[in-house]
């Protein structure tokens, strides 16, 4: 059956979109809790390039943020926050990529199952039409396919909206994340040298 073949494949896409992005997701999460107070004390002390340099070797959304902020020090701190924000922008664009398209499986696989619920009925119908002498046997091909593909679909869309569910909760965090540590880093910025 075609609409099997094709809600396998979207089964599949959204099975692996989903892994692809929760180990992405998850390794974005992850930071040290020390980074944020080593690159302070480095600009404290005036040590900008070891605090860029602290930056370049721990890859994530957050580093990338605070790199381009240490990058700007000695322009306003408008200009600072404008070239963060931006990049967070950037990185939160990363970390979306491919939900669209899980939720657009989400919403699809169950139409597309509905479809081969229609298509089975038309079987049974046209089926019962045609043959002379109507038994269940003559039915039951058209009925599978409908009950097949219904469930099926169903099965498809609702993990696939689980799936991207936890995906934009798991973003959420991240972002969270990311703007406490720009609050942080714009605080350090604005503290008096002592």
């Amino acid at each position: 059956m075609v609409i099997v073949s094709v809600l396998l494949v979207l089964s599949v896409m959204a099975l692996y979109i989903f892994i692809e992005r929760w180990l992405t997701i998850k390794k974005a999460s992850k930071i040290d809790q020390n980074f944020i107070n080593n690159v302070k004390a480095a600009v404290a002390t005036g040590n900008i390039e070891g605090a860029k340099a602290l930056c370049r070797s721990t890859d994530s959304p957050i580093a990338r943020m605070v790199e381009k902020g240490v990058m700007r020090i000695g322009k306003p701190l408008r200009d600072i926050d404008a070239a963060i924000e931006n990049v967070g922008n950037l990185e939160v664009f990363k970390l979306e990529k491919g939900l669209s398209t899980l939720a657009s499986i989400a919403g699809a696989a169950p139409m597309i199952g509905f479809f081969g619920t229609v298509t089975g009925m038309i079987l049974a119908f046209y089926k019962m039409a045609t043959e002379s002498n109507v038994t269940p046997d003559v039915l039951a091909d058209g009925i599978y396919q409908a009950l097949i593909t219904t469930a099926f679909g169903l099965f498809v869309g609702i993990l696939a909206f689980v799936g991207y569910n936890l995906l934009v909760a798991s973003v959420d965090k991240v972002i969270f994340q990311m703007e406490r540590t720009t609050i942080d880093f714009m605080d350090m910025l604005q503290e008096p040298v002592a």
